[in-house]
C-alpha cells in the first residue's frame, strides 16, 4: 500500500514523515538546524542548510520505507524569506525568519503614511515586520540582494520546491502566497500596488498555485529518486487546521508550537477585516461545484509569537527544566501560581494586540515564588493568549466556538489543555495524530494523487486521543483572566518607561 510523505519545515526543524491511506504515522525522521540571531530581534537560517537537513532526513525516511511512495506535500514556516539566485541555485543571502523584527521602523512609517488601509482591504494582514514584505524590501535595499532576471524570491515552500525539482519549478501556493503581505487574497494575484510600495520585482517571485495539485516531480539532481509527484503545499498553519478536518465554518483549531496559531474556518466568501485578527487564505482546492473548479476557504487567524518558545527559554535561558517534558509536571505540582503572571513578549506582541514593543515581563513575584510557580505561569501564559486571540475572534467572526481542537508538542501536558477549557469554557479536543501539520500536507497532495478521493475521507480519518471539558467556574477563570490583562498592560507600556 503506498504512502504519502510530508515534508515539514519549521522554525527550528524540519521532519520528513510518512502517512498511510488511514492518516497514521509509518515512519519518520527529524533534524534540528541551526539559529543565527546577528542582531537584537534579528532572527535568520542558513537555507542551504535548510534543504540540506530536509534532504537528508527524506532520503533516510525513503530508504526505510517498505511501501511505495505516492506523492510528497510540502508544509513551511510561512512568512520566512529566501532569495536565490536562478542559475547558481545559491541563496543570495540568510533567510529571514518570521520572528524577525527588523522591518518594524519601516512598517510604522508605512502606517504613519496611510498604507495600512490598503494592506488590510487587499492582503487581510496588519502592517508588521512579522510579514514577508519588509523583510524582502531589506535584503533588496539593504542586504546586498540586486534584483535582475536570475533573483529569485520566496517563502520557504517555494525553495524546497526549486531544489526537489532540480530548479525546474519556481511556484507556491494561495496560503503561503497570502502570509506575504503582497498578495491579493480577493482577486488571488499579486498585488502591483504592493509589490511597488515595497519594491518587490513581481518577476522574481513564483507562480501561485492551488494548494492541492501537481507542482512538479522530483529531478534526479534533488538527491532523492527522480519523478516522485509533488502534489500538495500549504504554510503550516493553515495545513494543521486542514489535518484537523476543520471544513465547516466555524471549525477552530490551536497548535501550541514556538508559537501558538489559533485559526478558524470562516468559509469561502473573503470576510470583512477584524480588528486584531488576521484574514488568510486557508487553502484553495479542486471542487467541481465552485466557479472555475477551484474552492478557497478563508480563515480568521490569531497569531501568538512566543508560546513553546518560553519553554524553550525556562530551560535554555534560565536553565530551570533540563527538558521541555519537565514543564508539564512541574507546573501541575503547584495549585496556582501564588498570583505570579508572566507575558512572553520576546519579539513583540502578536494577536490580537499587534504591538511589536512589548517585552517579556515577570510581576507578582515575591520571596516564596518558586519555579513550579514561575513554569506554572508560562503554561498559563498559553492559555491566557489563546484566550485573548479567540475571544476576539468569536466576537468579529459571527460564529460561536463550541469547541477547540488542539494539536503541537506543547499539548502532551493535560494542564494546558485542561486550563484552556477552564478558559474558553469549551471542550478541548486532542487528536490521536499530533503531527496534524505534516498530515494536512500530506492529504493535500494525496487528494491530488487519488489517495484520498475527498475531503469526506479525511474527516472520518480524525480520531479522539483525549477530551478536556471545563472544571472551574466561569467567575473563577474570568477574575484570573483579568489579572492576566493587567500583567499584559505594564508589558506593553515598557516603550514608554
Amino acid at each position: 500500500m503506498a504512502v504519502v510523505i510530508a515534508l515539514d519545515a519549521g522554525t527550528t526543524g524540519v521532519r520528513a514523515i510518512a502517512f498511510d491511506e488511514s492518516g497514521l504515522t509509518v515512519d519518520l525522521r527529524y533534524r534540528e538546524f541551526t539559529q543565527h540571531f546577528p542582531r537584537p530581534g534579528w532572527v535568520e537560517h542558513d537555507a542551504e542548510e535548510i534543504w540540506s537537513c530536509m534532504v537528508g532526513v527524506t532520503a533516510e525516511l525513503m530508504a526505510a520505507l517498505e511501501s511505495p511512495v505516492a506523492a510528497i506535500g510540502i508544509t513551511d514556516q510561512r512568512e520566512t524569506v529566501v532569495a536565490w539566485d536562478r542559475s547558481t541555485g545559491r541563496p543570495l543571502h540568510r533567510a529571514i525568519v518570521w520572528q524577525d523584527r527588523r522591518g518594524a521602523a519601516r512598517c510604522d512609517r508605512l502606517a504613519d503614511d496611510g498604507h495600512l488601509p490598503l494592506v488590510r482591504s487587499t492582503t487581510g494582514l496588519v502592517l508588521d515586520p512579522y510579514f514577508s514584505a519588509s523583510k524582502v524590501e531589506w535584503l533588496l535595499t539593504e542586504g546586498g540582494v540586486t534584483a535582475g532576471p536570475n533573483l529569485a524570491l520566496g517563502t520557504i515552500d517555494s525553495w524546497l520546491l526549486w531544489k526537489l525539482t532540480g530548479g525546474e519549478v519556481h511556484a507556491t501556493e494561495a496560503s503561503n502566497a497570502s502570509r506575504t503581505m503582497l498578495y491579493d487574497i480577493v482577486d488571488h494575484r499579486w498585488s502591483p500596488e504592493l509589490c511597488e510600495l515595497f519594491g518587490v520585482p513581481v518577476e522574481a517571485l513564483g507562480d501561485v498555485r492551488p494548494s492541492s495539485g501537481r507542482f512538479g516531480v522530483t529531478h534526479e539532481r534533488s538527491g532523492l529518486p527522480a519523478g516522485i509527484p509533488i502534489s500538495g503545499i500549504a504554510g503550516d498553519q493553515q495545513a494543521a487546521l486542514f489535518g484537523q478536518a476543520c471544513f465547516s465554518p466555524g471549525s477552530t483549531k490551536n497548535t501550541y508550537g514556538t508559537g501558538s496559531f489559533v485559526l478558524m474556518n470562516v468559509g469561502s466568501t473573503c470576510p470583512e477585516p477584524v480588528d486584531g485578527l488576521l484574514t488568510t487564505v486557508a487553502w484553495t482546492i479542486p471542487d467541481s461545484a465552485a466557479p472555475g473548479g477551484l474552492r478557497t476557504d478563508y480563515a480568521f487567524e490569531g497569531a501568538i509569537f512566543s508560546t513553546g518558545s518560553a519553554i524553550q527559554w525556562l530551560r535554555d535561558g534560565l536553565g530551570i527544566i533540563s527538558s521541555a517534558s519537565e514543564a508539564g509536571p512541574l507546573a501541575a505540582s503547584v495549585d496556582n501560581t501564588d498570583d505570579v503572571f508572566f507575558v512572553p513578549a520576546f519579539t513583540g506582541l502578536g494577536s490580537p494586540w499587534w504591538d511589536p514593543y512589548a517585552r517579556g515581563t515577570l510581576v507578582g513575584v515575591t520571596r516564596g515564588t518558586t519555579r513550579a510557580h514561575l513554569t506554572r505561569a508560562v503554561v498559563e501564559a498559553m492559555v491566557f493568549q489563546t484566550r485573548d486571540v479567540i475571544d476576539a475572534m468569536t466576537a468579529g467572526s459571527g460564529f460561536e466556538v463550541t469547541g477547540l481542537r488542539a494539536d503541537g508538542g506543547a499539548t502532551a501536558m493535560d494542564l494546558l489543555l485542561q486550563l484552556q477549557a477552564d478558559q474558553l469554557q469549551v471542550p478541548v479536543r486532542r487528536p490521536v495524530v499530533q503531527e496534524t501539520t505534516a498530515l494536512g500536507a500530506a492529504y493535500l497532495a494525496g487528494l491530488a494523487e487519488g489517495v484520498w478521493s475527498s475531503t469526506t475521507d479525511i474527516e472520518a480519518n480524525w480520531a479522539l486521543d483525549a477530551e478536556f471539558t471545563p472544571q472551574a467556574e466561569r467567575a473563577e477563570a474570568d477574575r484570573a483572566h483579568a489579572r492576566w490583562l493587567q500583567a499584559l498592560e505594564r508589558s506593553r507600556a515598557w516603550a514608554t518607561i
